[in-house]
């Protein structure tokens, strides 16, 4: 979709292997696929497909939309996302993200919908890269201990908003889902700096 320029797709498409990919580990959890199939190592397939969903196929949707200033410039999420991906503590005993989780597909989808001008999504898309190597915690939402089935409903709504959004923009844009959906990486963000203990002083 990406290559034959038919972005609205690519941008579906994009959301569904973000589902996938919140029910994925449940569903392997259930069926038992590490007693089926013992010499799998289901953590590193994740990591694999995560990667490329997550950075790859963004990356490549945000130079094909020109949406940066330059294509040298998306080296910064690929190698950043290679780094948070490679560390042995990306995800904590206590069940967090440790740095930004690589989250690009949403970027480029912001970016796109927004219309935001490639020098402000060159500069967006710097900051997060830097944030990758702040060693920050982010919920890990199909894991969430509290508030799991408040964070459930609003990536359902979120979900809906965008793709809301993409297959009917002039009605969206009347109703200002696009900036309404904002309000659930804000929440993302907020319980992440609650949870994770952002601003609790270290002894």
């Amino acid at each position: 979709a990406i290559g034959v320029g038919d972005f609205s797709r690519a941008a579906l498409l994009m959301l569904v292997a973000l589902a996938i990919d919140s029910v994925d580990g449940t569903l392997a959890r259930a069926v038992g696929v590490s007693e089926v199939l013992p010499d799998i190592d289901g953590r590193r397939l994740d990591d694999i497909v995560d990667y490329l969903n997550y950075a790859i196929v963004p990356a490549a949707f945000m130079v094909a939309a020109g949406l940066i200033l330059s294509w040298g410039w998306l080296i910064l999420p690929v190698l950043s996302s290679a780094y948070g991906f490679s560390q042995q503590d990306a995800k904590t005993e206590d069940d967090f993200f440790l740095g930004w989780p690589s989250y690009w597909n949403v970027v480029a989808l912001y970016i796109w919908l927004l219309d935001i001008g490639p020098g402000l999504a060159t500069a967006i898309v710097s900051a997060f890269a830097l944030a990758v190597f702040v060693p920050l915690k982010y919920i890990y939402p199909s894991k969430l201990t509290v508030w799991r089935g408040v964070t459930t409903i609003g990536a359902l709504v979120w979900g809906a908003f965008i793709v809301a959004a993409l297959l009917f923009p002039e009605r969206a844009e009347r109703l200002h889902l696009l900036e309404i959906s904002l309000v659930y990486p804000a929440y993302y963000m907020g319980l992440s700096a609650w949870l994770g203990g952002w601003l609790r002083v270290r002894r």
